[in-house]
């Protein structure tokens, strides 16, 4: 029992004689750290911050497609995506017909399920191939381009890619049926080519 005594009383003499504390290095070696690896989340952080904000303009992009394709059929009349390539957005418009002027005026489309879309940021379109089929003529304006949706469901053939210099989206439609779909990747991965129906 003496001897364990004995034994803590030197533990506590060593222990008392050690300062406690850390030196200035060692705190700075700390800082140090805890300042390298804050900054590399804060760059994953505004990576994937930019990654979600291209993903948004181009699920926005297709329900627009979507829902054009939709009303063209039911309210049997054609509906258009209007590419504002300058400023970057796009919205979607139809004619209807005016009771008051008794003229069909362009109308754009604003409800609870679509509205005007502005591009935020270094979004926007980075290529824009819209193959004009029957009557229709390509535009001479580059930057302000439409998308038509027919009432029998068919569209032009497109391929956009959106994109913000890093991150690149391409959202392909169908003139056999209209559809949109979004791939991951720039315009040049879409293969555009006539659509076999019966293997969809």
């Amino acid at each position: 029992m003496q001897k364990t005594r004995g034994y803590i009383k030197a533990f506590v003499r060593v222990y008392r004689g050690r300062q406690l504390g850390f030196t200035l290095i060692e705190l700075l070696v700390v800082v140090a750290i805890i300042a390298l690896v804050s900054g590399m989340g804060a760059g994953l952080y505004r990576g994937t911050y930019e990654r979600v904000r291209v993903e948004r303009v181009v699920r926005d992009f297709l329900l627009t497609a979507k829902y054009g394709r939709i009303m063209a059929i039911e309210k049997q009349r054609p509906y258009k995506i209007q590419i504002d390539g300058e400023n970057g957005g796009f919205f979607l418009s139809t004619t209807e017909w005016n009771e008051a002027t008794e003229e069909t005026e362009e109308m754009v489309v604003k409800d609870y399920y679509c509205k005007p879309v502005e591009f935020e940021g270094n979004i926007k379109f980075e290529d824009i191939q819209i193959i004009p089929a029957g009557d229709e003529t390509e535009s001479e304006d580059e930057e302000k381009q439409s998308i038509v949706f027919r009432p029998d469901g068919t569209a032009q053939q497109v391929v956009i890619q959106i994109g913000d210099g890093q991150t690149h989206y391409a959202v392909s439609i169908s003139a056999a049926t209209g559809k949109a779909k979004t791939y991951f990747g720039t315009a040049e991965d879409v293969e555009i080519g006539t659509i076999d129906l019966d293997a969809q």
